[in-house]
């Protein structure tokens, strides 16, 4: 049995196509939605042993987050989106390791043979989902970027224009930084475009290669020994879902932070 790169189709809905991949992401979700309405609408103000271990979790989380941001307000703005994102991954990749996931389907001929095709596939396995959530990071990052500094602000980490145009009366030395400023700021530009692929590649390459090593150790051996490569999954599972959130929230933090230099030069204004 092999595994394609690409997610399997399972069925045709009005003209959407639902793949094995799909199905799994569907799953996801719907645990996420039934445990956030579980806490919402269990919260007591004597917590149960339930409510303590979730709010145990998510003060661990902020604790974590003010590592990362150093400013509880941004902390709790970006607090839903970045533990949503790890929760989904998280689950993405554990439901991947439950049984009938990648073995129980329905047998289909493939070009000329006849080929089980899975009615689940881990949906971080996909990388139309693992790109769409590394697009969707990115993009997040600029909303957010927008929110807090403006736009004009925010797009002048990329396009420095202003400081191009005024350095004209200020020497050629500061002519030549801004013109190198100005590259720079491009590269950065083209660079988010590069953040989206690195973190879609490296989620979607790590899960893959999971399941091509489980399927492999399964064609080798039913029992035992498939063991200690499914427990090193979860762990992986924690892992890639670990990385993807904290540098979203990296990204986060560095794009509501103000443009570099700015206070510098509003201080070398002051003093002229």
């Amino acid at each position: 049995m092999s595994i394609p790169l690409a997610a399997e189709p399972i069925a045709h809905i009005a003209g959407l196509t639902v793949t094995n991949s799909l199905i799994n992401a569907w799953i996801a979700a719907i645990i996420l939605i039934i445990a956030a309405a579980a806490i919402r609408f269990g919260a007591r103000q004597r917590p149960g042993k339930f409510q303590s271990a979730v709010e145990m979790l998510f003060e661990f989380f902020l604790k974590t987050f003010d590592s990362v941001t150093h400013d509880r307000v941004r902390t709790r703005k970006f607090f839903p989106v970045v533990t949503t994102l790890f929760l989904f991954i998280l689950i993405s990749n554990w439901l991947g390791q439950l049984p009938g996931t990648g073995t129980f389907g329905i047998w289909e001929m493939v070009h000329g043979e006849l080929e089980l095709v899975p009615l689940l596939r881990p949906a971080t396995s996909d990388l139309n989902l693992t790109l769409g959530l590394g697009i969707f990071a990115i993009l997040l990052t600029h909303v957010m970027g927008i929110g807090a500094l403006g736009f004009f602000r925010h797009a002048g980490k990329f396009i420095q224009i202003r400081k191009l145009f005024t350095s004209f009366n200020k020497g050629p030395i500061a002519m030549l930084t801004a013109i190198i400023d100005f590259g720079a700021g491009l590269i950065e530009a083209v660079g988010e475009f590069a953040r989206a692929i690195s973190l879609s590649l490296r989620l979607f390459g790590n899960v893959f290669a999971g399941e091509v090593l489980i399927t492999v150790m399964l064609g080798l051996a039913a029992f035992v020994i498939p063991l200690p490569f499914q427990a090193l999954e979860l762990l992986v599972g924690v892992i890639q879902a670990t990385v993807f959130s904290v540098l979203t929230l990296v990204f986060l933090t560095l794009a509501t932070e103000p443009p570099h230099g700015e206070h510098a030069e509003e201080h070398a204004t002051a003093e002229h």
